[in-house]
């Protein structure tokens, strides 16, 4: 029950930031700045709503979370993305965080990397209606000639 509930915080930090990001136009830094300052605020005056091994891991795993979300709408246009992003972020943060301890940085690095390895699988585009090569697409994004 405890890994259910650390990986919905996740999904829910990614898709709550890009909402707030590019629905409420409040930008990748403040959208995800504000909403972890307020999971971070609940659980540190309400530690005892839940379960101290939960009340520890959930704003650290919404922190890390919210960072997938701070992604351009250009680069990841559907929820679904996001919501996969989360979920291979919230695994790795469950197996590897132990490993992790001491380092700086390893929140930022693990979102970056679910982030990554998602948009590097084929999507059914159903406008276009094929497969895309997520790889492909990522290239084209990358080194496309004319930026915006």
């Amino acid at each position: 029950m405890t890994s259910f509930i650390i990986i919905t915080a996740a999904i829910i930090a990614a898709m709550l930031t890009f909402y707030v990001n590019h629905k409420l136009k409040q930008g990748p830094v403040r959208s995800s700045a504000l909403l972890s300052l307020l999971v971070a605020l609940i659980f540190y005056f309400f530690p005892n709503w839940i379960d101290a091994d939960l009340s520890k891991n959930i704003p650290v795993v919404f922190i890390g979370g919210s960072f997938i979300g701070m992604v351009s709408k250009k680069i990841v246009d559907s929820y679904i993305k996001l919501a996969i992003s989360g979920l291979v972020f919230a695994i790795i943060y469950l197996n590897t965080s132990s490993f992790f301890n001491g380092y700086g940085g390893a929140l930022g690095a693990s979102a970056g990397i679910s982030l990554l390895s998602v948009l590097s699988l084929p999507f059914f585009t159903p406008k276009k209606h094929h497969l895309t090569n997520g790889i492909l697409q990522l290239r084209k994004i990358i080194f496309r000639k004319n930026r915006d």
